[in-house]
């Protein structure tokens, strides 16, 4: 939203005042409209939608009390701001129970009603900027899942674009947790094959044994047990995409299997002597890397080169603390629809600490972390206290301090400052900033309590 995009609805009863105001506004960053009585106003409120309404307190049909509660009935999101030249605090304080954004006693000065209006033009640009990211993201949310403004972030979508426009092999390496799944499922659904199946199989969920009967079926009597036929991964993903997660856990023997069917594109069913054709996309993953694994001998070189046509490397949820805000409100938004709560907001010291945070388990860990504050923190904002210790503990700044009983004040805070600047090298500024103060405060207390450098390091 911007400033010409605003309409501002002005009634007042007097002509002089009421074009005056209009006049002082009519520019080219606003809309406005004026109205001489409480019926011309809602004439105009029955046909349009205003973002702001200055409305005299004293009108011939209705007084502006009674009118602020009709306008709000129909119209919740606009801010009315009461003018009125017999100003008095009763007035002030019923009329903002009732729903106004402020009260403004007449003469106005122009000069900073311009001004007014332009914070408050600019106050609703933010909040209209703040409901259209929660709605991109519940809709990439329901899209793919994969969240995130950082460069990184966006390298790795504009890779999932080039990439799903064809059928090439994709090897996805990333730690635990990176979201290696929902960048695959991504590069299904806008790839030529979103319309058939997208099958996946986790390689280090299974034994060698059954990989086999996982990955290629088996027929009937193939095995004790085996009482009906059954189609294997590889079959049911015809047409479509098979997503090998863990790839690295494969046995050597299995690896062999794999390479054959990625090779000649066909594969028999257990205890079957019949060759079936496949036609399917492969997209593979790994959280350890395969190169690696091939130099140690864990991994075929062959399978490798196979799947590494194009690789993309998932970074690290610590190697994109940008995305961490944005990833937050995303789930904050998930939860409260998931579980009909009112969406919960991050109190600055909780930010702080999940930015400080390392999150060995990566964006997994940070969702479970919020659905479980979700749940559990009482209120509408989550505190540091309704996290997981371990968060508090981790954080690079988190210290204990012993006060001797009979301390005073000034010897507590003066050890406080000590051991603060100690815990950050020295720097003043993250000093500062953890201790809740101001640079200038600190550098006067520090004079105040004679510290020197020495003594912090």
């Amino acid at each position: 939203m911007n400033n010409s995009e605003i309409k501002i609805l002005i009634i007042d009863d007097e002509k002089n005042i009421r074009e005056g105001l209009a006049e002082s506004l009519n520019e080219k960053d606003y809309k406005v409209y004026q109205a001489k009585s409480s019926r011309e106003a809602l004439s105009y409120l029955n046909k349009n939608s205003f973002d702001i309404a200055l409305t005299d307190l004293k009108m011939p049909e209705t007084d502006g009390i009674e009118f602020l509660e009709i306008v709000k009935e129909k119209q919740p999101d606009i801010d009315v701001i009461i003018m009125t030249a017999y100003g008095t605090v009763e007035t002030a304080v019923e009329a903002l129970k009732k729903g106004a954004y402020d009260y403004l006693t007449k003469p106005i000065d122009i000069k900073n009603l311009r001004t007014y209006i332009k914070n408050l033009a600019e106050r609703r640009r933010l909040i209209k900027e703040n409901l259209d990211l929660k709605s991109k993201l519940r809709k990439r949310l329901e899209l793919d899942g994969i969240i995130g403004t950082s460069l990184k972030i966006k390298e790795i979508y504009d890779l999932i674009d080039q990439v799903s426009q064809t059928d090439v092999t994709i090897l996805l390496e990333g730690e635990s947790g990176t979201g290696k799944e929902l960048v695959a499922t991504a590069i299904h659904r806008k790839g030529l094959r979103k319309n058939k199946p997208f099958v996946t199989l986790n390689c280090g969920a299974f034994p060698e044994t059954l990989i086999e009967s996982e990955l290629f079926g088996y027929e009937k009597g193939a095995f004790t047990g085996a009482n009906t036929q059954k189609k294997g991964r590889l079959e049911n993903a015809q047409s479509g995409t098979i997503f090998l997660d863990e790839i690295g856990e494969l046995s050597l023997k299995n690896q062999v299997d794999l390479l054959r069917v990625l090779e000649n594109h066909e594969f028999t069913r257990l205890g079957g002597l019949e060759r079936i054709e496949i036609d399917i996309r492969v997209i593979a993953a790994s959280n350890k890397n395969l190169n690696e694994l091939c130099k140690a001998g864990k991994f075929r070189e062959d399978l490798f080169y196979r799947l590494n046509v194009i690789t993309i490397v998932l970074p690290p949820l610590r190697e994109r603390i940008e995305d961490i805000p944005v990833l937050a409100e995303a789930f904050l938004i998930q939860f409260s629809e998931k579980y009909n709560k009112t969406k919960k907001e991050l109190s600055k010291e909780t930010m702080k600490l999940l930015i400080n945070y390392p999150f060995p388990g990566n964006i997994r860990e940070l969702k479970n972390i919020l659905e479980r504050a979700t749940i559990l923190s009482k209120g509408k904002t989550i505190h540091p206290e309704d996290l997981p210790p371990s968060i508090c503990k981790s954080s690079p700044y988190s210290m204990k301090m012993e006060v001797e009983i009979g301390s005073s004040i000034e010897e507590m805070e003066k050890e406080l400052i000590i051991k603060t600047l100690s815990k950050v090298g020295g720097h003043r500024e993250k000093a500062a900033e953890i201790l809740g103060i101001s640079v200038r405060a600190l550098h006067y207390k520090l004079n105040k309590y004679n510290i020197i450098d020495k003594e912090a390091e």
